[in-house]
């Protein structure tokens, strides 16, 4: 659902960047709270894993694909906030270096795909978790439906930023028909992915998942006729740490391996919005966009002749960089906060 540079009028893709700049802001100090030395590892590795997933086209109806959004997933392994900056540092390297989603329409598509997919999933997501078993089959279970409602909840933001600031005459009805309608059935492929991930991710470190935190009882004792929480129990901690690598590493070479390699079998067909576009002639004003001549547009690397080849490295060097930018803001956002948390406790002894 990368929405190309001259679908959304300038103003209105203006309008969209301040929204998103917000969002951003606003994540990055939601980020501080979510985010520890455990948990700030696996953020930039869900932002490359999600890159390469969507690299995975997958077939919904005759002629259209779907691919993941993200959302869902990133808020419930990470936290909504930070959910938001791992979608984001996805577009943002997307738009760049593969010509994928217009620079112009960037706010657009964080407000879209980061953002809307973000509130939407977590929000149903933590309403299902409250009245559902405390179990990981719950947190399965909810992450499905809130993955399922995401993908169509962002085809209707779409549709209503398409009806303020579409660049063509088409009617609006249409539009919402036709992106509604076919986004349900991608929806039913993002359910799917998410909650085999995260109820991967659940089955070997629930600790780790931002979503499954419910699942951790606190152990309360009775101190002087109060209950207080008892203090985390330190058993294990080099396995502890042997686990989070052994997790990160699998999941690096796994998002590797996917973008590399399984992403040359995804589908060819247009996606969801693609499809839409050329269907209702949505599309008529799409501009060129500004990094066409990136050595890596279009996913393939310039002057390698071999398609298969091509795309691989191409899928490889984006996970890449997506893990290495993604880890970089995410571990500044987490010694931002113990900064702010040194400065707390000078304070509180002075």
């Amino acid at each position: 659902m990368h929405v190309p540079d001259g679908f959304i009028n300038a103003p209105t893709s203006a309008v969209t960047g301040v929204v998103a700049a917000g969002a951003i802001a606003v994540s990055l100090r939601g980020a501080r709270r979510e985010l520890d030395d455990r948990t700030a590892p696996l953020a930039g590795l869900v932002a490359a894993f999600i890159f390469a997933v969507q690299m995975l086209n997958f077939p919904v109806a005759a002629g259209t694909s779907g691919h993941l959004l993200g959302g869902a997933l990133a808020a419930i392994l990470v936290g909504p906030c930070t959910g938001v900056l791992c979608v984001s540092v996805v577009l943002l390297m997307q738009g760049i270096l593969f010509a994928d989603g217009g620079l112009t329409a960037l706010g657009v598509n964080i407000t879209d795909m980061a953002i809307v997919t973000t509130v939407v999933s977590y929000t149903v997501f933590r309403g299902l978790v409250k009245v559902l078993p405390r179990s990981r089959r719950s947190i399965t279970a909810a992450s499905f439906v809130a993955a399922a409602l995401s993908v169509p909840a962002a085809a209707v933001a779409f549709t209503f930023i398409y009806w303020i600031g579409g660049t063509t005459d088409v009617a609006i009805g249409k539009v919402a028909t036709a992106m509604i309608g076919v986004h349900v059935l991608i929806g039913i492929g993002e359910a799917v992915i998410t909650a085999l991930t995260v109820g991967a991710v659940v089955a070997v470190r629930p600790d780790l998942v931002h979503g499954a935190r419910d699942l951790r009882q606190k152990l309360r004792l009775r101190v002087h006729g109060e209950l207080v929480d008892a203090p985390a129990p330190e058993a294990a901690p080099v396995a502890a740490r042997t686990s989070r690598r052994t997790l990160w590493v699998t999941g690096l070479v796994t998002s590797l391996v996917l973008a590399g390699f399984v992403s040359f079998y995804a589908s060819s067909n247009p996606d969801g919005l693609e499809k839409v576009a050329a269907d209702k002639g949505i599309d008529k004003k799409t501009g060129q966009h500004a990094s066409a001549d990136s050595p890596l547009a279009d996913y393939g690397v310039k002057d390698v002749s071999d398609a298969r080849l091509s795309g691989g490295l191409a899928g490889v060097i984006g996970v890449g960089v997506t893990v290495v930018a993604g880890s970089t803001v995410f571990w500044a956002v987490r010694r931002r906060r113990a900064g702010d948390d040194v400065s707390a406790t000078a304070t509180g002894s002075v």
